[in-house]
């Protein structure tokens, strides 16, 4: 196994990370982190030859969202049409905090 990062990188990441790690953690956490380091390997051997590089797996990501455009609302009248109950122009709905009574 190849050694890409030393005791003392991940006393330092572990660090930054703000994780307690023991001194009988560090030896199987550098291990285990060369480890993983390793199985990516295959990565490194695809021909990546002409391919652009890319900051998302998308692409060429466009916005696929409608224009935001002001359309006519609801009145006051339409909106408290359904209401089950109102009062001044409002909805009147029960308390929830225990107080008793409509708000």
């Amino acid at each position: 196994m190849t050694q890409h990062v030393s005791e003392h990188d991940v006393r330092a990441i572990a660090e930054y990370a703000r994780i307690r790690l023991t001194d009988d953690e560090i030896p199987p956490m550098t291990e285990d982190l060369n480890s993983i380091i390793d199985s990516l390997r295959p990565i490194t051997e695809y021909d990546l030859d002409g391919v652009e590089p890319t900051f998302h797996p998308i692409g060429g990501l466009s916005n696929v969202m409608r224009d935001d455009e002001e359309e006519a609302g609801f009145t006051q009248e339409e909106a408290l049409s359904n209401a089950p109950r109102q009062q001044d122009g409002c909805f009147l709905i029960p308390s929830i905090l225990g107080e008793g009574g409509d708000r």
